[in-house]
């Protein structure tokens, strides 16, 4: 088992058996704005992590969004499989410009 799919599965455990004092089960009482919120921080720290270039930083800044990114897909009901399978429907896809939004639509 990955490291990933345990702690999505102790992220899982947390929001089915919460744990007093856990800052997941805090995240999950808040609910999904300050889930939210969270990610986007995060998301943003990375961004300024690889702008310095400081891989020390970014690494640690990557895996702070990685486990906001699973308690996000808890909240949600989703699982690492389905981002899994979304992945492989993608897989040896060229990625066709066209057909995406011009970035200042989004």
């Amino acid at each position: 088992m990955s490291i990933l799919t345990e702690l999505y599965n102790q992220i899982n455990d947390r929001k089915t058996t919460p744990k007093e004092g856990s800052y997941t089960n805090y995240l999950f009482d808040r609910g999904l704005d300050k889930i939210l919120k969270k990610v986007g921080e995060e998301a943003t720290e990375v961004v300024i992590a690889a702008k310095n270039n400081d891989n020390a930083e970014l690494t640690s800044e990557l895996a702070d969004l990685t486990y906001h990114v699973l308690v996000l897909l808890v909240q949600q009901g989703l699982t690492t499989d389905d981002i899994a399978r979304e992945l492989e429907k993608r897989e040896g896809k060229l990625s066709v410009t066209e057909d995406r939004k011009p970035i200042d639509e989004l």
